[in-house]
């Protein structure tokens, strides 16, 4: 084979920058209501929760931010993003943690209020991690559940200046008005302040 048989011709040249020009043309424009596919906590996965289920807003320049509420979903991990997706559930939280592995979802941007406290006041102003597994089988509070969520917990109370203590790092039962109970008492706070406070 010549060496002439290796060199494009000059029709070809043209036509392959003409077809690199096209595409930047032909790309639709974003949607102004686009949101991108990161997350406010990089090692999470991004599973958004139906927008009916939550309210957008700026936080923390619309409300500051001084509280992480800890959640246990009494579902499987599955059916918990289902039940965020679904806009008849008018239901969400910011993070959802597996329990074999420590897998963390986010399912709404820490800017927004998540529909998690069932108490607006503290809707507001928290972060809602919920947790698969229910409050009478200690068994799915996994090692790799406690680590991770500790993990994220840790990087939430960093990025917003909350202490990392059992006054601003509560469970669902403890927030005014609530009839929940969890994470319920086979969650080891004790564990898991020691875990948030390691990073």
């Amino acid at each position: 084979m010549t060496q002439a048989a290796f060199q494009p011709s000059r029709r070809r040249i043209l036509k392959g920058a003409a077809l690199a020009a096209v595409p930047y043309a032909l790309l639709p424009l974003p949607r102004a209501d686009a949101q991108p596919d990161s997350t406010d906590y990089p090692p999470a996965e991004w599973q958004p929760a139906d927008s009916a289920n939550y309210t957008a807003s700026t936080r923390p320049a619309g409300y500051s931010l001084d509280r992480v509420i800890i959640h246990v979903t009494q579902e499987t991990y599955a059916d918990t993003l289902a039940i965020f997706q679904n806009p008849q559930k008018k239901v969400s939280a910011h993070y959802l943690v597996r329990s074999a592995d420590g897998h963390v979802a986010q399912c709404v941007r820490e800017a927004d209020i998540a529909w998690h406290a069932g108490n607006w006041g503290y809707n507001t102003r928290s972060v809602g991690i919920e947790h698969e597994g229910w409050v009478d089988q200690p068994s799915y509070f996994t090692d790799a559940l406690y680590t991770q969520s500790a993990r994220l917990t840790a990087a939430v109370c960093e990025r917003y200046g909350i202490p990392k203590d059992r006054t601003h790092i509560i469970g669902h039962y403890e927030v005014p008005g609530t009839d929940h109970t969890d994470p319920g008492p086979q969650w080891d706070w004790v564990r898991y302040i020691r875990l948030v406070n390691l990073g």
